[in-house]
C-alpha cells in the first residue's frame, strides 16, 4: 500500500482509492441504483439519483482535509473504472474511526473489498495513528462479514433488530481490530 500524500491516494496491487470528483457522479448512479446494494447497506437512498451521487460526494474533499472522513473511489489501477467506494471516519476523541464500502454488483466475489479494505486498515493505523478501527454489516450480508474476517477483525457483538429496512428489523453484527503496533 503506497500513501501519495499530496494527491490523497492510495495504490494497491490493482486497485487505486481516489478521492471523488463530480466526474464520478453518472458512475456513482450507475452501481448504487441497485436494490441489492441498497438492501444491504444503511444509509444509501433507492432508487439511486445523480443528485444523490453529486451532494454526497460533494462534501468529501473538505471532510478529509478536516479530518472528519476519508471516502475513497476504489477504481481499477490500470483502466480507472469505478468499482465501489470505501470510507473512514474518524472519531478523534476516541482515536477510532468506522469502514464502510460498497461495491458495484458487477465487481461482487473478486477480491476488490477485502483489496482496498487492507489498504484502508494500513492507512488508518499507520498514517493517521489510530488505536481502533471498527465495521458493522447486517446479518442478512454475510459476505461483507467474510471481508472483515479476511481483515483479521474480531466479533465484538450483535445488536439484535437494531435498524430498520424495508419494514424489517436487521441485526447489526460488529467487527473490531485494535492497532497491534500500538501494544
Amino acid at each position: 500500500m503506497i500513501f501519495d500524500h499530496q494527491n490523497k491516494t492510495i495504490t494497491t496491487k490493482r486497485l487505486v482509492l481516489r478521492l471523488f470528483q463530480k466526474s464520478d457522479a453518472v458512475a456513482v448512479t450507475k452501481l448504487c441504483n441497485n436494490y441489492n446494494i441498497y438492501k444491504n447497506t444503511l444509509y444509501l437512498p433507492y432508487p439511486y439519483a445523480i443528485e444523490d451521487a453529486l451532494s454526497w460526494i460533494e462534501h468529501h474533499l473538505g471532510n478529509f482535509n478536516a479530518n472528519k472522513s476519508y471516502e475513497f473511489a476504489i477504481t481499477n489501477k490500470e483502466s480507472g473504472e469505478l468499482y465501489g467506494a470505501i470510507a473512514l471516519s474518524n472519531n478523534q476523541k476516541f482515536n477510532n474511526g468506522e469502514l464502510a464500502y460498497w461495491m458495484g454488483e458487477e465487481f461482487w466475489g473478486n477480491g476488490y473489498a477485502t483489496e482496498a479494505a487492507q489498504a484502508i486498515l494500513k492507512f488508518a493505523f499507520d498514517e493517521k495513528q489510530y488505536h481502533k478501527v471498527f465495521a458493522r454489516y447486517f446479518n442478512s450480508n454475510p459476505a461483507s462479514g467474510r471481508v472483515l474476517q479476511k481483515l483479521g477483525m474480531k466479533l465484538e457483538g450483535i445488536l439484535i433488530d437494531h435498524v430498520k429496512k424495508e419494514k424489517r428489523y436487521e441485526d447489526l453484527v460488529h467487527y473490531g481490530i485494535i492497532n497491534s503496533v500500538e501494544l
